[in-house]
């Protein structure tokens, strides 16, 4: 087995199996488990953390993006900012790192020019998922974001076939195919109820087609950097710092920024920093929540958390849906919810299965 098949085989063990990250706490000690009620407690406060940074995150970009008081039409600049702060806490956090005790988590990062070229077509893809997430939800209500980017699971069976040949079962299928009927039914209520943004749904589909793309490209570019999903964050954000300027120049957002009334702002800098903080943060709380429960679990969780984000936005912004909205939610989070438990049931048997050989094991994993 090559050198990058074992990084690409460590780094999946990791995320299916939790082995130990150096950033997260370590579970029990010397191999004894902790108290069933101490180990209860610890998942539902690192449940309740993941909700509260995922739904927070949600509703904090919503108003940096759409607020009616705030009136700032730069998407490219709220996510050029994020991306900006996530490098630049990587980087403290290794420079934090080197002054202390050694720690394999977090590398010494520094910025090479032939790695940066390396991981350039994730950038890529990277500067599409996060702008088409922004934009779809700048056009469309917190309420039918879930909705209006669910697409995401379709495209991973589709492009798993296109690219990697991997066929789907029947279950998987016909989950899709209620997430698919869900979102046509969400869209269809939309606009029956005078709110439906096409524009919001063009880069719906295409946030759910890069996360999809953006996945296959990371398990790729992941050997340039010797597996460590820290130094690939800070290039894959200091590459999207640089392209997002042609960008910003070419739509005219530092136009729209030297007329902005609020540049000045230190309410308006401190809720652009605790954006940053919130989608830097959404990773290492994702990475908790499944090393303390698993990545089936983990799926489960986010999608409860959809529900429960829907919910409060009905609720927060006083709006009316009828029946049907709220049964094209129940479809896209039910279907959801089946092609999770069956791939979860499909990759436990292949596991267990002594004859599979161990690549089509990680092959089903992924």
């Amino acid at each position: 087995m090559s050198r990058a098949q074992l990084t690409r085989t460590r780094i999946l063990r990791m995320a299916l199996g939790g082995a130990a990250d150096p950033l997260l706490p370590a579970e029990g000690g010397g191999g004894r488990r902790a108290p069933f009620v101490l180990r209860a407690l610890r998942i539902a406060v690192v449940v309740c953390l993941y909700w509260f940074t995922s739904i927070a995150m949600v509703f904090l970009n919503k108003y940096l993006l759409d607020s009616p008081s705030l009136r700032l039409d730069a998407p490219l600049f709220v996510t050029f900012f994020q991306c900006a702060l996530t490098a630049a806490l990587c980087l403290g956090l290794s420079l934090g790192a080197a002054c202390g005790p050694p720690c394999p988590g977090l590398p010494a990062l520094r910025l090479d020019p032939k790695v940066s070229r390396s991981v350039l077509p994730l950038s890529a893809v990277f500067i599409g998922m996060v702008t088409s997430n922004n934009l779809c939800l700048k056009h469309v209500g917190v309420a039918f974001y879930n909705v209006g980017r669910s697409l995401t699971t379709v495209f991973n069976v589709l492009l798993s076939y296109l690219l990697l040949k991997q066929t789907t079962s029947l279950y998987a299928l016909l989950a899709c195919a209620v997430i698919i009927g869900g979102f046509w039914l969400g869209v269809d209520q939309e606009g029956a109820e005078g709110t439906l943004s096409w524009t919001g749904i063009f880069f719906g589909i295409l946030a759910s087609l890069c996360v999809s793309l953006n996945a296959i490209y990371t398990k790729k570019v992941l050997p340039v950097v010797d597996g460590s999903i820290w130094r690939l964050t800070f290039y894959n954000n200091v590459n999207a710092c640089v392209l997002f300027f042609p960008l910003m120049m070419l739509l005219g957002e530092f136009r729209t920024l030297y007329h902005f009334d609020k540049l000045g702002s230190p309410s308006f800098w401190g809720m652009m920093t605790l954006g940053g903080v919130f989608g830097f943060a959404i990773g290492y709380v994702t990475g908790l929540q499944i090393k303390f429960t698993s990545p089936l679990t983990h799926n489960v969780s986010g999608t409860a958390k959809a529900c429960a984000q829907t919910v409060l936005a009905v609720i927060y912004f006083e709006e009316t849906k009828s029946i049907l909205w709220w049964t094209s939610n129940l479809m896209v989070l039910g279907g959801s919810f089946a092609y999770t438990w069956v791939k979860g049931l499909e990759m436990r048997k292949v596991q267990e299965d002594p004859n599979v050989k161990s690549s089509e094991r990680n092959e089903t994993g992924v």
